[in-house]
């Protein structure tokens, strides 16, 4: 199963899910509220009962076991709140570059110590509005480069897969964003 087939097939789940209008504690709804536990724990759900040639599960880490051939290790990146103000330290999801921590950076370090899987990505799940007011280009072009040459990991070129038109006010466009750990 190749990565870039992953990636589609996570975002139309993710959009499927939305289209519920699905209800996160006390939030509006739509997924963007959802907590990085209960989000990873539909798609695997959802991929194992919907899509062909998947055996999903879900665990401590990784996060996601693609038929035994994936570890994949995900984050949620969030600028905005439920309320529409900005969060607080969205961006340490990313870029923290520290190994045992719990951004994408120290789950990529992490994920090198699991030698029972042949293939290994890192998968970011960023929310932001339809006409962006937070540019998420710039994180995610800086996490690329701390995590190459800062930190020295070799990851695999970007796979991206978008999907709009989300039902939350603040969450309108879902970014799947994937690596490969090479």
């Amino acid at each position: 199963m190749e990565l870039r087939n992953i990636v589609c097939d996570i975002a139309d789940v993710l959009k499927s899910f939305d289209s519920e209008k699905p209800i996160h504690k006390r939030f509006k709804p739509g997924i963007g509220p959802f907590g990085e536990p209960q989000l990873v724990k539909e798609v695997s759900s959802r991929l194992n009962r919907i899509k062909k040639g998947y055996e999903t599960h879900t665990r401590r880490t990784p996060d996601l076991d693609i038929n035994g051939e994936w570890a994949v290790e995900i984050k949620i990146v969030r600028p905005f709140g439920d309320n529409g103000n900005v969060a607080e330290n969205w961006s340490v999801n990313l870029l923290h570059p520290y190994e045992g921590n719990t951004s994408l950076i120290g789950d990529a370090l992490k994920l090198l110590k699991f030698e029972e899987f042949p293939k290994k990505a890192i998968f970011l799940i960023a929310y932001e509005h339809t006409v962006p007011k937070i540019d998420l280009n710039v994180l995610i072009t800086s996490f690329e480069l701390i995590i190459q040459k800062v930190i020295g990991l070799r990851i695999g070129e970007r796979i991206e897969e978008k999907r709009a038109n989300l039902v939350h006010p603040e969450h309108q466009t879902v970014r799947c964003l994937a690596w490969e750990l090479v």
